[in-house]
């Protein structure tokens, strides 16, 4: 789709800004949705849509405005489908694709769109900041959500047929509790065939209509837990951090990553000194590891 701006400017910049408007009439930028966190809205991705704009004038943003706030606690699979509902008209009305920008808990709302939805037509998942191996630390959420809990008996509620009325508790993934988890989780488990699924074939199908994974974080986050999560690293049993390259999903490929990164379309960006609430209003994380993939 092209879209054509007017340029106006002092003679001696005509020529570069002649240059810089018949590329954008040429290009055009591919639609842009945001899928928000947890306990996170709409309103609260300004600075995200500013940055876009800025590089990509005319660029359509939209953040979804669903699930705000506490509604964001509510089960992983239910938001994958409100959220799918409010995004597919976008993906209709979009003849050269969309990108999703889904930050924390929002990635793995995403992750489940693409997988159950088999004509979307996502270009570029960039994934900030987002627990995609799950979720296991001791942060300010669990305290605020869950006080009479810490890290190492929260599974006593969330590997419940209650605690999987929980968003957190879809992807809480305890190391030393791994069977538990593998029977008990409704969303992770099966999104990443830890546990038996029939769909995990056409899912894997799914994911890998994206053109580029992007995954975003870094060392200072606090919330992620281990935040190798974002880069679908995680613990061990003893709470050593094994990373992606060495994880049993990766190296048996079962949705995707392995083939992905054969392809050159697997994006390791790690920034650190960035907190969890900051990855998308700082403009360095914007033009490191965002900005070339929404073209």
């Amino acid at each position: 789709m092209r879209r054509w701006w007017r340029c106006s400017g002092a003679a001696g910049l005509l020529y570069p800004l002649l240059g810089a408007c018949l590329w954008a009439a040429v290009v055009g930028y591919k639609p842009v949705i945001i899928v928000h966190g947890l306990f996170d809205s709409s309103g609260d991705f300004k600075n995200l849509q500013r940055f876009i704009n800025e590089s990509h004038p005319g660029t359509n943003v939209t953040v979804i405005d669903l699930f705000d706030r506490s509604a964001s606690l509510q089960p992983m699979w239910k938001q994958v489908e409100g959220f799918k509902a409010a995004i597919y008209p976008i993906m209709q009305n979009a003849a050269d694709g969309v990108h999703f920008i889904c930050y924390s808990q929002g990635g793995l709302v995403c992750r489940g769109i693409l997988s159950t939805l088999s004509d979307h037509n996502v270009e570029s998942f960039i994934s900030l900041s987002s627990p995609q191996a799950g979720q296991y630390g001791d942060t300010d959420y669990l305290r605020y959500l869950f006080p009479q809990f810490v890290k190492s008996n929260l599974y006593h509620l969330c590997y419940t047929s209650i605690g999987q009325r929980i968003s957190i508790c879809n992807y809480w993934n305890d190391p030393h509790h791994r069977d538990l988890y593998v029977n008990s989780s409704d969303y992770l488990a099966l999104l990443n065939s830890e546990r038996s699924n029939p769909n995990s074939t056409e899912w894997k199908k799914n994911f890998l209509k994206i053109k580029k994974l992007v995954l975003i974080g870094g060392p200072d986050d606090g919330v992620i837990t281990p935040w190798q999560s974002s880069q679908f690293g995680f613990y061990d049993d003893n709470e050593t951090v094994v990373e992606m390259q060495h994880q049993d999903i990766y190296l048996r490929d079962v949705f995707g990553l392995k083939t992905l990164a054969a392809r050159g379309d697997l994006i390791i960006c790690s920034v650190p000194g960035v907190e969890h609430v900051f990855w998308h209003s700082n403009e360095t994380v914007f033009h490191m590891c965002m900005e070339k993939w929404l073209v």
